[in-house]
C-alpha cells in the first residue's frame, strides 16, 4: 500500500511509540476495504507497540478505531488516509502511542478540562488543504480527553452519507449529529467554542501584558516579517492574529518564492510562525482587531481594542490585516454558501464528481479553478465580466483545450437559484445583447478576487477607494507611530513575496520612528 520511501519515513516515525495500542478495523468486501487492510498490515509490522484486530463491528465499512491499551479513547478514521491527510494518520497513530503533542500546555490542561460529551463526525476530503487541521485538532482532543469522541469521514468514499447530510464543503464539522462548523480551524479555535469562559479569561490576560515596542495586527508573510524584523532589533515586539498564515493557509502551492522551489500553503503558514516564535515575539492567536486608537499625544501609546474584549498597548503598530475572498454579491450568495456555493475548489471540488458546476471570474485563480474541476467533475461553466480571460496566455490555452468546460464571456453573474436548500442553478446577463440565461447547475465556484480586512479602520486610518490602507515609502499610514504592510494595503501586485518584503519595511520603518521619538 505505501512505497518504500512512505514506509521508511514511517518506520522512522514509529520508533517513537512509547505505549502500546490497538488498531480495530471495521471491513467489508470491497475495494476499499482491501487498500485499507493493506495499509494497516504495513502499519502494524513497523512497530511491536501496535496489534491489528480485524474484528470491528463499526456501522461504517470500511473504518478503523485507534485505542490505547486500558483507556476509552475514541478515535475512528472512515477513510484511507493519504494525501494530505498522511500526516494526520501518523500524528493520530504517535499521539495514541504516548508521543507528546506539540501544542502549548494551557491548551492541554484546557482540553482535558472539558466537562461534557462531545462526539464529533469531521467530513473531509484528501486532498483538501484546510482539513488536516480539523481533523489533527478533534483526533488530539479525542486522545486527550476520553469523553471527546471524534469518526473522521472521507466524503469521496462516502459519498451517500454526505449526500444524505448535503455536505457540500469540507471541512465540514458535526458534534453530537448537529452542525458545529465548517472550514479551516484550529485546535485552539474548537476549544474556545466549547470553553464558553474561555474567552472572558483571555481578554484579561491580554488587557494585563505591558506595552510592547511593536505590535503587529495580523500574522500573515507581511506580519510574519514584520515581527522578525522587530524582535530582531532587540525591542519588545508583540504579534496579534486571527489565523497566523491568513490567506497563504488557502493557497494549494507556492512555486514563486525565491529560494523555496515548492511548498503548499499551510507549510509555509506553518513556518512562517515558527520563524516568528524563534524570535521570542509574543504570539496572540486568535485575537481579531475591532478598534484602533491612536495616541492621545506624541509619543504616547496607541491602543489596539480586540473583539473579544481584549485591548493591547504599543509604542508602534503595525497593520498587516490582510485580504479575504471576494463575494459576488448577488442574491443567493449567501443563502446557498456552503450548499452549492463555495470558495476552494482544491477543498470542495471532490464533493462534487459527477455533477455540473461553474466557476464565476476569468483571472489566474478562476481559470486555474475551472482546469482543476475539469478533471472531477461532469462539465465546468467558467463566467467572466469582461469580455476576454485575463489569465495567463498558458492556463486559457489548457482551458480552451478541455472538452467538457464551456466559456462565457461578457456575461454578468445575476443570481446564483436554489430550491430553499441548495443551490441548483445560476442566471447571468449577456452584456452584449442584455439577454438573461439560466444555467442548471450543482455547485458554483466564486473566484473573483480579494477585499482588504480594514473595515475595522474606517474614520481612523486614510483608506483608499477600495478600502486599501494608503502608506508612503516607508509603510506608514497617515497615524503617526501606525504602518502597514501586505496586502491590505494600496502596494501594487498582492503576492507573498512582496507582502514578506512589505513587513519588514514597515518594521524597519517603524523603528526608525521609535529611534527619533
Amino acid at each position: 500500500m505505501l512505497d518504500d520511501t512512505l514506509k521508511s519515513q514511517l518506520k522512522s516515525y514509529l520508533e517513537r511509540v512509547t505505549l502500546p495500542f490497538e488498531i480495530t478495523a471495521s471491513l467489508d468486501d470491497g475495494d476499499s476495504a482491501r487498500e485499507m487492510l493493506a495499509l494497516l498490515q504495513d502499519i502494524a509490522a513497523m512497530s511491536d507497540k501496535i496489534t491489528l484486530k480485524t474484528d470491528g463491528q463499526d456501522a461504517r465499512r470500511p473504518s478503523f478505531s485507534l485505542q490505547r491499551t486500558g483507556t476509552n479513547q475514541s478515535l475512528r478514521f472512515a477513510a484511507i488516509p493519504l494525501g494530505h491527510e498522511f500526516t494526520s494518520l501518523v500524528l493520530a497513530l504517535l499521539w495514541t502511542g504516548g508521543h507528546p503533542p506539540k501544542v502549548e500546555a494551557d491548551v492541554i490542561e484546557q482540553i482535558k478540562a472539558l466537562d461534557g460529551d462531545y462526539a464529533f463526525e469531521v467530513y473531509m476530503s484528501l486532498t483538501c488543504h484546510n482539513c488536516p487541521d480539523v481533523v489533527q485538532a478533534l483526533s488530539l482532543m479525542s486522545v486527550l480527553n476520553p469523553r471527546v469522541k471524534t469518526v473522521i469521514v472521507d466524503g469521496a468514499l462516502y459519498q451517500a452519507e454526505v449526500n444524505e447530510r448535503e455536505i457540500m464543503a469540507v471541512p465540514s464539522v458535526y458534534l453530537n449529529g448537529q452542525p458545529f462548523g465548517s472550514g479551516r480551524m484550529t485546535v485552539e479555535e474548537i476549544v474556545a467554542k466549547l470553553d464558553t469562559g474561555a474567552g472572558t479569561k483571555d481578554a484579561a490576560k491580554l488587557s494585563a501584558k505591558e506595552a510592547f515596542d511593536v505590535l503587529v495586527v495580523g500574522g500573515g508573510p507581511a506580519g510574519a516579517a514584520a515581527a522578525v524584523y522587530a524582535a530582531r532589533k532587540g525591542i519588545r515586539t508583540g504579534i496579534a492574529a486571527e489565523r497566523f498564515g491568513g490567506q497563504v493557509n488557502d493557497t494549494l502551492a507556492i512555486e514563486n518564492y525565491i529560494s523555496v522551489l515548492e511548498t503548499d500553503g499551510p507549510k509555509f503558514a506553518t513556518s512562517l510562525e515558527a520563524h516568528v516564535k524563534a524570535y521570542g515575539v509574543d504570539v496572540m492567536n486568535l485575537q481579531r482587531g475591532d478598534k484602533l486608537i491612536p495616541a492621545a499625544a506624541p509619543g504616547g501609546l496607541i491602543e489596539v481594542q480586540l473583539a473579544n474584549g481584549g485591548s493591547l498597548k504599543s509604542k508602534t503598530v503595525i497593520l498587516s490585516t490582510g485580504a479575504r475572498w471576494r463575494n459576488v454579491n448577488v442574491p443567493g450568495e449567501q443563502q446557498y454558501k456552503n450548499k452549492g456555493v463555495a470558495y476552494c475548489p482544491h477543498c470542495d471540488g471532490p464533493l462534487f464528481k459527477g455533477k455540473r458546476v461553474a466557476v464565476i471570474g476569468g483571472g489566474n485563480s478562476g481559470v486555474e479553478a475551472a482546469i482543476d474541476l475539469a478533471g472531477i467533475v461532469t462539465h465546468v461553466t467558467l463566467i467572466e465580466f469582461g469580455d476576454a480571460l485575463r489569465a495567463d496566455a498558458v492556463l486559457v490555452t489548457k482551458l480552451n483545450s478541455l472538452a467538457n468546460v464551456t466559456i462565457h464571456t461578457n456575461a454578468q453573474t445575476a443570481e446564483l437559484t436554489g430550491d430553499g436548500t441548495k443551490l441548483n442553478g445560476l442566471t447571468y446577463t449577456d452584456r452584449s445583447s442584455g439577454e438573461s440565461r439560466h444555467i442548471e447547475l450543482e455547485g458554483v465556484f466564486v473566484q473573483i478576487g480579494l477585499v482588504p480586512n480594514t473595515e475595522w479602520l474606517k474614520g481612523v486610518v486614510e483608506l483608499s477607494k477600495h478600502g486599501e490602507i494608503i502608506v508612503d515609502a516607508r509603510g506608514q499610514t497617515s497615524v503617526p507611530g501606525v504602518f502597514a504592510a501586505g496586502d491590505a494595503t494600496t502596494v501594487p501586485f498582492k503576492q507573498i513575496i512582496i507582502a514578506a518584503g512589505d513587513g519588514a519595511k514597515a518594521a524597519l520603518g517603524a523603528f526608525d520612528h521609535l529611534m527619533r521619538n
